[in-house]
């Protein structure tokens, strides 16, 4: 009898995601499975054709062959791990693999394992110009590391581990609950699959030990608060010998007295003179490579901004440089004399003269408090 398209059997489209998949075989293989019909040959049969139809549409490779060249492109005696015999199968040998992101557990048999190292995260504070202009810093990390004394292993004199025989080096037990066979990290090997008969004296069998390494961090120009840099291994060591994780050096920019970045560019407040605002006038600014002469022209208010191309920041990313904005705040004169407040006053009663508007602002301003008060 010729077998049945493997999409119809899971009653999926031909365009259905893993997602799909997956989901169609959960509630097939619930409702086929042996162990809930004894005794029924068709459910059987109908089991090992839907566990089949999955093996292949639940592996890309499988799936590609399959639907160019059908099921003469799949080998169903050597790709599925034991098709004929699913009637014998354990419930916990099928849905292993469905529930394991549930319980813990992992697919089938497969041994988990030592667990990889954590990664760490360092904060490093840098100033505006070391950011700018790149720098290198030593950092100070407390973390595990590997232990000299055995290498790694946890073993003392060197000696190997050997098989857990809790699980039989596979790394996880299955556990009984009702209906349910339950897997999960074993309890005596914690899922490595292996235990040391002699543990080492300096890490107590962990094969690592805490203490405080010294990194040479380069910083490359341009950075900014949010980057981070990964050291790839100079995270903690894995327990047992497994691989070290990774170290996040995240920046973080002080305040700076002067300059204000944002993005590329930097933003800056110039006080300017209530006479060289007035008149005009040319002021020094000073920039992160030195300083530029800024002129300021004759009748300058607060507020007023100033770019200067080319003076802000080039980012880590590559690109042109940005600017430098100057915000002019104009400064009132302070601790005045009699006598000069007596010429501020003979210079207001001037401006008052003539009946021309020397304060625009100050006139539009009152004239819409005016339009304001005659609405109410």
């Amino acid at each position: 009898m010729s077998k049945r398209d493997y999409y119809e059997v899971l009653g999926v489209a031909k365009d259905a995601d893993a997602q799909d998949i997956k989901k169609a075989y959960r509630r097939l293989a619930m409702k086929y499975h042996p162990d809930r019909n004894q005794g029924n040959a068709d459910a059987e049969e109908q089991f090992k054709e839907v566990k089949e139809a999955y093996e292949v549409l639940s592996d890309d490779d499988k799936r590609a062959a399959y639907d160019r060249f059908g099921h003469d492109g799949v080998n169903a005696q050597g790709g599925f791990g034991g098709g004929g015999g699913a009637g014998g199968a354990g419930f916990g040998d099928i849905f292993g693999d469905i529930f394991g992101d549930i319980f813990g557990g992992g697919g089938g048999g497969r041994r988990r394992g030592p667990a990889r190292g954590a990664d760490l995260r360092y904060t490093l504070e840098l100033t505006l110009e070391q950011a700018v202009r790149g720098t290198e810093e030593k950092i100070r990390v407390p973390t595990w590391t590997s232990c000299e004394q055995c290498n790694g292993s946890g073993a003392r004199n060197g000696e190997a581990p050997v098989t857990c025989q809790t699980c039989g080096g596979v790394g996880q037990v299955r556990m009984q609950q009702g209906f349910f066979t339950v897997q999960q990290a074993c309890p005596t090997c914690h899922g490595s699959g292996q235990t040391i008969k002699n543990p080492c004296g300096g890490c107590h069998g962990q094969g690592r030990v805490q203490t405080t390494k010294t990194l040479s961090v380069k910083i490359p120009a341009g950075v900014d608060t949010g980057d981070r840099i990964r050291l790839a291994g100079e995270g903690e060591a894995g327990a047992h010998g497994a691989p070290s994780g990774d170290l996040y050096v995240q920046i973080s920019v002080r305040d700076h007295d002067i300059f204000t970045r944002d993005g590329n560019d930097l933003y800056c407040e110039v006080p300017v003179s209530f006479v060289d605002a007035t008149l005009g006038g040319e002021l020094e600014v000073p920039t992160l490579n030195g300083r530029v002469k800024l002129k300021v022209p004759a009748e300058t208010q607060t507020g007023k901004m100033f770019r200067l191309r080319g003076k802000g920041v080039t980012s880590v990313r590559g690109g042109g440089p940005g600017d430098l904005l100057c915000r002019v705040v104009v400064e009132t004169p302070v601790s005045l004399t009699g006598e000069q407040k007596d010429l501020l006053r003979q210079f207001q009663d001037s401006l008052t003269k003539g009946g021309k508007r020397h304060n625009p602002r100050n006139s539009s301003w009152f004239e819409g408090v005016k339009r304001f008060f005659d609405g109410l």
